[in-house]
């Protein structure tokens, strides 16, 4: 169970991190939220799809590893298999929260917290958090800029998303595929880009996408597709190692 408690560097002095990539880490996931500063990257491994969150009815990008529950294709038994591995991956066992600032009235200020019920934390293994005499140590220093990348990313998120609303580019997708042993997956609950709609936008319409910055980011899930095949032929190797 999740425990996550603000880190500092008294009480979590001694504490280190596992960073290796296992689904005994909690790493075997067919998805994750992914963000449009991370796009072009993520496009060369994972296809990009937008999926409704249940509870609020709106929509969020995701990164796609699998096609069913506790379906990661990347993982492999020494690691994960890419060159890139998503922010909302790297992120664990961190969580960025809000505290008050007492020193400015309405106003919050950012913190780091740990999830001390991680598998991945203990104080004999792995990444150390802290400098013998209290200093960040550099993991930590990274995964902080993962969460400043991710905090960014969820504003960006919601931006982005009411901007293709705006211009009726979000459509819906059901994805069948065929495996080598002829079984066959159906993916349902996706969305992506409505690409003759795209195609349909003037310039006017363009030059907005453009300015906000949302018009590469739009490209980049569309050029995603083609990592699609990616995932139809790990699983194909996978049946063939059965």
């Amino acid at each position: 169970m999740a425990n996550y408690v603000m880190l500092n560097n008294v009480e979590h002095q001694n504490v280190k991190v596992i960073t290796e990539r296992s689904a005994r880490y909690g790493d075997d996931v067919h998805f994750v939220m992914t963000f449009p500063i991370e796009f072009r990257r993520v496009q060369s491994f994972y296809p990009i799809f937008f999926q409704k969150d249940a509870s609020t009815g709106k929509f969020y990008p995701i990164a796609l590893f699998g096609f069913e529950a506790e379906e990661n294709l990347f993982l492999k038994e020494n690691g994960w298999d890419s060159n890139y591995v998503p922010l909302m991956i790297r992120r664990h066992p961190f969580l960025i929260g809000l505290q008050n600032a007492p020193e400015e009235a309405d106003a919050n200020r950012s913190v780091v917290s740990i999830d001390m019920g991680s598998p991945r934390v203990n104080e004999t293994e792995g990444e150390a958090l802290f400098l013998p005499h209290g200093g960040t140590s550099e993991y930590l220093a990274s995964m902080i800029e993962v969460l400043e990348d991710i905090k960014v990313g969820h504003e960006m998120n919601a931006k982005f998303i009411d901007a293709l609303l705006e211009f009726d580019l979000i459509e819906s997708v059901s994805m069948e595929i065929e495996l080598n042993n002829g079984s066959k997956r159906q993916l349902l609950g996706l969305y992506t880009i409505n690409e003759e709609r795209l195609e349909q936008l003037d310039s006017e319409a363009l030059g907005k996408l453009h300015s906000r910055q949302f018009l590469l980011p739009v490209y980049m899930i569309l050029a995603s597709m083609s990592s699609f095949r990616t995932l139809i032929d790990k699983r194909n190797e996978q049946l063939a190692d059965l």
